[in-house]
């Protein structure tokens, strides 16, 4: 299975979601991009799991972005796909992205400050942007 980090591409309207140990958390209406890895033994099954989730809920979240994916106030656009085996860089690639953090998200397992950012515009601009900038090639799918 191929392995590397992935960003998701979510459209949300305003609400409040409680996520996790984060607790009641508020979501401008806009956009968000979500940093994850898929290095483990699954690759990118991952982003497979994450689009079932999105379409069909989960009875209970593993993961903080699946508390979004499960909530009908967000809609998830678009699954990018960075193929590689350097643990780093979902780190990487969310230090580099220039959307507003919202802090603790999706980061219990690094010292990022987030994995989530909120972005006023569509941001596949600003991810591919950031993902040629490190050097990285991407594949991008549109999520029906």
């Amino acid at each position: 299975m191929d392995k590397g980090s992935y960003c998701l591409i979510l459209a949300g309207r305003e609400s409040y979601i409680t996520i996790g140990s984060l607790g009641d958390t508020w979501f401008p209406q806009g956009w968000y991009v979500y940093c994850g890895s898929a290095q483990g033994p699954g690759g990118f099954a991952r982003v497979r799991r994450h689009v079932r989730v999105f379409k069909r809920g989960v009875p209970s979240p593993t993961w903080h972005i699946d508390h979004l994916l499960s909530s009908p106030a967000f809609n998830l656009e678009a699954a990018v796909c960075i193929p590689g085996h350097d643990p780093e860089t979902e780190c990487h690639v969310a230090s580099s992205l220039s959307g507003r953090p919202c802090p603790g998200f999706g980061c219990s397992d690094c010292g990022c400050q987030s994995h989530l950012f909120f972005y006023p515009e569509d941001p596949r601009d600003d991810v591919l942007s950031v993902i040629l900038s490190l050097g990285l090639s991407a594949d991008i799918k549109t999520i029906n």
